[in-house]
């Protein structure tokens, strides 16, 4: 039986497959649905301890990790190869398993560290920037890696770190394309902000004409709608009655 810390044995029990109802029944049970495929053999529905999957997932060497799962009187080696948590509150929610035979090479993912402080940090005032945190690799079960460290201690600007730069291990094959960048040195990209009271003339600026313009047209549809409705007659009249006087 596998104890409360111990990560090596998961235990599985057989569960109805199939139904909503089904999985919700066992997550009530303090279990979550779980999937076991692999190694030529029928996929089987089983119920495993998430408090287990999860100290697995959280160990060094992650859902990398190879354990013994325990499902009856059976016990295979496998690993968690694909997981669900609920968006909102975290929990995990469903795990895939795959049987794995030790004597069969396999794909996994693993996670690249840098080492070292760059010399472009040092003396030249750069970023160090990774772009590629985990490469696909090929390899035995019992060859997979924690990580793949990498010395970046000699990096300038204009110098890279590329997968085929990773250090060589014969029995690691490396799936990831050579040429994909891993670190560089980069700049400090600077953002251009403007002063207070540049801010405030700008945001005064298009107003000014703006409110004349509004005057101007104010004072041509005046003019406008006092010809249309005949307003400008009583001037006529006045200056008629002017030209009477001076005869």
């Amino acid at each position: 039986m596998a104890t409360a810390t111990d990560i090596s044995i998961l235990e599985a029990q057989k569960r109805e497959p199939g139904t909503k109802g089904a999985a919700r029944r066992v997550r009530v049970a303090g279990k979550i649905p779980a999937v076991i495929y692999g190694a030529g053999k029928e996929a089987s529905s089983v119920a495993v301890d998430p408090r287990q999957v999860l100290r697995i997932l959280k160990s060094e060497s992650g859902h990398n990790t190879i354990f013994d799962l325990a499902l009856d009187s059976d016990r295979v080696k496998a690993m968690i190869v694909d997981w669900q948590f609920e968006p909102i509150k975290g929990t995990l929610l469903h795990v895939d398993l795959q049987r794995i035979a030790m004597d069969k090479r396999l794909t996994v993912t693993v996670p690249v560290v840098l080492k070292g402080e760059p010399a472009g940090v040092k003396t030249e005032g750069g970023i160090l920037e990774q772009l590629t945190r985990e490469i696909e690799i090929e390899c035995l079960p019992a060859d997979i890696p924690k990580n793949i460290e990498v010395d970046v201690s000699h990096l300038v600007f204009g110098v890279e770190v590329r997968v085929k730069d990773l250090p060589h291990n014969p029995k690691l094959k490396f799936l990831t394309d050579e040429d994909q960048m891993i670190a560089h040195i980069t700049t400090v990209k600077e953002e251009v902000v403007a002063a207070p009271e540049a801010v405030a003339d700008a945001t005064a600026t298009p107003a000014e004409p703006e409110v004349i313009k509004k005057g101007k047209q104010e004072t041509e549809g005046e003019e406008g709608e006092g010809d249309a409705k005949g307003k400008g007659k009583p001037a006529e009249k006045a200056e008629k009655s002017e030209k009477k006087e001076k005869k």
